[in-house]
């Protein structure tokens, strides 16, 4: 997208800022008039942070931001990248745009100076924005860059979570970073680390058998133009497997088969048709039963690939997908691989196993103090039928979104640490890490820590307002009267 935009047609007026800087500046006067960020009210202790963040994507972000809002200002946040790379978006996500419909206004925390659409059409125009089908990945990164920027929240890359332990009083991180290991206190700890947080990529038991330079996970650097003129097959029915079908195809591959175990591919969203207030804000109330159901439906359901992401792969005519095509077995002949399947035998040079993400506590040690104590939803609720389900292995985390010891007593410290993350979709849905519900789960986040930061000081507090002496009136205002008359 080019900023000449002269060509296409609009028939309104365009209110859009010609350019970030006046669009900044709109922002600045929307945080003058409402008086924020307020003050920092929270008593200070030494060398302690208020809220330390694990990672600063956009859940970090949106959560420092939150917290911002309402006056908690001695915060950090640590992310594993470098400056400007945080997240998906520049590393394993490969898609062309974001699923997310345009319109959504995403981390904004309810500031329309602070949504994409204003920082596209600050640089665009009004026009441009109307014939944007879809946000384009890496642009959707610059905005989060420009996100960062504008709200300036204190930030350490390059920095490793190593360790979490804790105390009643605190949580303990080690981090490796530039300046070495270090040790941090927090009051508070957000894990705010996406969608592998609490694990990594799946990998299905029969692939950890076969030599790993047949294969990859479409969530790890890939060398895609070392397969040109090869055949590979990409293992998956959802958009990481179309997404990177499609990379294969258009930097040379000879052919991609996309396997699919699935008598049919998914071809309803259904949880883009429970979009709504309700369920952004409700969800946590529900049963453990309805929550389980709800999210169990829809990951049996499948989540089918974005209609552009499909069209991506069929216009090659040398992709070809077939259903009803689990592979049954995998041997070595030379330099290839012979795969048997449900549809017969193939073989290829590569295949990418397209199979998602799971909470697996093993491929995150420094979280061990936490899988070791956590309460999961095994441990409360399992639907039936569904024992194998990894949503047994999710945390079960209370109302504030944090962790809850599974032997009350061995770690109080737990609860002072919270799920910002994927992990957090079955107690609390789809508001820790998707574009539609961000903001609100972001807000509520930052209520819930406010008050407990409040609840802990309330001595201090309690002090500081018997020892407020600041007079309203002077006493030379009126004169009393001397009786009735």
């Amino acid at each position: 997208m080019t900023k000449d935009s002269s060509t296409v047609p609009s028939t309104v007026a365009d209110p859009s800022p010609r350019s970030l800087a006046e669009l900044e500046s709109r922002l600045a006067r929307d945080l003058d008039i409402l008086a924020l960020p307020p003050a920092d009210w929270v008593p200070p202790r030494d060398g302690v942070l208020d809220v330390a963040i694990v990672g600063a994507g956009m859940a970090g972000l949106t959560a420092a931001f939150a917290l911002r809002k309402v006056g908690i200002a001695n915060i950090r946040l640590f992310d594993r990248a470098p400056a400007g790379r945080e997240g998906p978006w520049a590393t394993y996500a490969r898609m062309e745009t974001l699923r997310s419909p345009k319109s959504l206004t995403g981390p904004a925390l309810g500031f329309a100076n602070l949504t994409f659409r204003a920082w596209y059409e600050a640089q665009f125009g009004l026009a441009a924005w109307e014939v944007l089908h879809r946000i384009p990945r890496l642009q959707w990164l610059d905005y989060l860059n420009w996100y960062r920027r504008v709200t300036n929240p204190p930030v350490q890359n390059d920095t490793a979570l190593t360790a979490i332990s804790g105390d009643a009083d605190g949580v303990s991180l080690d981090l490796d970073g530039p300046e070495g290991v270090q040790r941090v206190r927090a009051r508070r700890v957000i894990l705010a680390n996406g969608r592998d947080g609490l694990g990594g990529p799946f990998v299905p038991p029969f692939w950890k058998a076969v030599d790993k330079r047949f294969w990859s996970h479409a969530h790890e650097a890939i060398d895609f133009a070392a397969l040109k003129d090869r055949t590979v097959a990409v293992l998956g029915a959802g958009a990481g497997a179309v997404d990177n079908a499609a990379e294969a195809l258009e930097r040379g591959a000879a052919k991609v088969y996309m396997l699919v175990r699935r008598a049919e591919l998914p071809r309803i969203n259904k949880g883009l048709g429970a979009g709504h207030p309700g369920i952004v804000l409700g969800f946590h109330t529900l049963s453990d039963e309805r929550r389980w159901a709800y999210n169990q439906y829809i990951a049996d359901t499948g989540v089918p690939a974005p209609h552009n992401s499909m069209l991506r792969c069929s216009r090659h005519s040398n992709f070809a997908l077939l259903t009803r095509c689990p592979i049954e077995a995998a041997q070595e002949e030379g330099d290839r691989l012979a795969l048997r399947t449900g549809r017969g035998a193939v073989t290829v040079d590569h295949v990418i196993l397209a199979t998602g993400f799971s909470v697996d506590w093993a491929q995150r040690p420094e979280l061990a103090e936490i899988a070791r104590h956590t309460l999961l939803w095994r441990d409360r609720y399992v639907l039936p039928g569904h024992e194998n389900s990894e949503f047994a292995l999710h945390p079960y985390l209370g109302p504030d979104f944090e962790f809850l010891e599974r032997r009350p007593g061995e770690a109080p410290w737990l609860n002072r640490i919270h799920a910002f993350n994927y992990a957090a979709v079955l107690s609390h849905g789809k508001v820790t890490g998707d574009i539609p519900g961000i903001s609100a789960g972001a807000e509520r986040l930052a209520d819930s820590i406010t008050a407990a930061l409040f609840t802990e000081d309330y001595d201090h507090h309690w002090q500081r307002l018997i020892g407020f002496e600041t007079p309203e009136l002077l006493g030379d205002e009126w004169t009393e009267a001397e009786d009735f008359r």
